[in-house]
């Protein structure tokens, strides 16, 4: 039996991380990961090596911004361990069915010049609409790199600008009151309150559905945060992939004594005398901590699936109940798809420009279009008759990942984790087939087709996978990849298990 102070569950991103810091303080880590290569989330594979040798794909995470909000790239100098940052400029480009496009630049003022070729009362309020939010996000940050519900550390993590920012915010009555007005508001009524114009509602919704949930979800205005991110601290992915995050953390981890095994998946936290002590394998073996197991999975399967119940009511008699509760999943998570392909996307009917890829494409016609594409999911309906989708040429920016003069194509579609009506049947029991799962990437292909029409001539190889067979590559829980719905209550108002008790 093998021994250390601390074994982390999961080696994605979050544990190698964990992991680094631990090591850096002088404690021995052991990481187990279930798959056998390591980053969750978080990797960038050859996953079509037959039918497409020399294309690597990232299969889930692509674009990095919230990294950006906090000390973690400097604080662990990931740079010396291979890590380089590309940022996009553009940052998002989404074409509007009657040919006008919202295409947002790192810089405000090139964005506000792009709209204001259509609408010069919307440009002069994105204007507004993008400071206010810096000074927002600007507010938040001290919170966001502090350990939970410690006033001491959040005070601490203020600086003279960032307490502008809090002020700027907060700092009369009215203010607050509206702030909080709109934090509990939905993405849907932000947007009607800034903007006449759906060409830029549409786009800013979307991204704030990214959070998980319908725009016309009340506490979702914070999702406004998505898009004010890609203009500061900006929109970045890694040379060579989201997997290079992981391969640089792999190396600072290992150089500093840390031990990955993979294949290695966790059946059951082993606990003595209401401690955590260590984790047993579904291999068998048996991996002893000294100072304490740290989870890299959600506490759902941790708490739920991977300990006896008789030790989790020993520590709190009302803990699994309040876990299964209180963390709502609204069945909403993604189908995935990824084509090699012999050249770029080409946007014939919106003045194509090549830039246009640099960042994130959004097939977004409307508000009410996107609404559909995450409402239907929770009720297990595919919103496959009109599909919204966030696409993205990594090529573009990053050469490095495909044969010399083609590219790669991400497609990020929203579908119901189990399809209504077929539970109990298909992959995991959720009602997908191989054959669903290309039906609809055909439906969302046909769509992207409507904009890029080279699309399908192009495309060498492709690969989908199903939201049953993404939750169980990850071992995400119903497919879940953010662990627990990303709603205003459950990011803020889930005390449970704050500070790691």
């Amino acid at each position: 039996m093998q021994e250390y102070d601390v074994v982390i569950i999961g080696a994605g991103h979050n544990g190698l991380v964990c992991a680094a810091y631990l090591l850096k303080a002088g404690y021995s880590v052991l990481l187990l990961e279930k798959r056998s290569v390591p980053g969750g989330a978080a990797t960038t594979e050859e996953a079509l090596p037959e039918e497409a040798p020399g294309f690597k794909f990232n299969l889930c995470a692509i674009d990095h911004e919230f990294i950006h909000l906090g000390p973690v790239v400097e604080e662990l100098e990931l740079h010396k361990y291979g890590l380089e940052y590309l940022f996009c400029d553009p940052v998002v480009f989404c074409p509007h069915p009657d040919g006008k496009y919202f295409l947002g630049h790192r810089s405000v003022e090139k964005t506000c010049a792009e709209i204001e070729r259509y609408s010069p009362r919307d440009a002069k309020r994105y204007a507004e609409f993008a400071e206010h939010w810096q000074r927002v996000i600007g507010a938040m940050i001290p919170m966001f790199n502090a350990p939970p519900k410690s006033l001491i550390d959040i005070v601490g993590n203020y600086d003279i600008k960032k307490i502008q920012d809090l002020f700027s915010v907060l700092g009369s009555p009215n203010k607050t009151l509206d702030l909080i007005r709109t934090m509990l508001n939905s993405a849907e009524d932000v947007v009607n309150e800034w903007f006449d114009s759906e060409f830029i509602k549409a786009p800013l919704a979307r991204l704030a559905s990214e959070l998980g949930a319908p725009p016309s979800m009340k506490t979702l205005g914070v999702g406004m945060i998505m898009m004010a991110m890609r203009h500061n601290p900006g929109m970045a992915r890694p040379k060579g992939g989201t997997g290079a995050l992981v391969k640089a953390l792999l190396n600072l981890v290992t150089s500093l004594g840390g031990k990955v095994l993979t294949d290695q998946q966790v059946k059951q936290v082993m606990v003595d005398n209401g401690r955590a002590v260590g984790v047993q394998t579904i291999n068998g073996e048996e991996y002893r901590a000294t100072k304490g197991v740290i989870s890299n999975i959600d506490a759902k399967r941790l708490f739920l699936h991977l300990m006896n119940s008789s030790d989790v009511d020993a520590a709190d008699p009302d803990l699994r109940d309040r876990l299964d509760r209180r963390i709502v999943n609204n069945n909403e998570t993604i189908l995935k798809i990824d084509l090699a392909m012999s050249e770029p996307l080409r946007f014939e009917h919106h003045n194509h420009r090549d830039e246009y890829l640099i960042g994130s494409v959004l097939i977004a016609d409307s508000v009410k279009q996107v609404e559909k594409a995450h409402s239907d999911p929770s009720q297990g309906i595919i919103p496959d008759d009109d599909p919204s989708m966030y696409v993205v040429q990594p090529t573009m920016l990053d050469p490095s990942m495909a044969p010399d003069g083609q590219h790669t194509l991400w497609i990020e579609y929203f579908a119901p984790y189990k399809i209504a009506g077929l539970e109990g049947t298909g992959q995991y029991g959720t009602g997908w087939t191989d054959e669903l799962k290309n039906k609809v990437a055909d439906r969302c292909i046909d769509k992207l087709a409507e904009y890029a029409p080279n699309v399908k001539n192009a495309t060498i190889a492709r690969r989908v996978e199903s939201p049953a067979e993404l939750g169980a590559r990850l071992g995400a829980f119903n497919g879940n990849y953010y662990h627990i719905d990303m709603s205003l209550d459950q990011m803020i108002f889930v005390p449970t298990l704050a500070r790691n008790r």
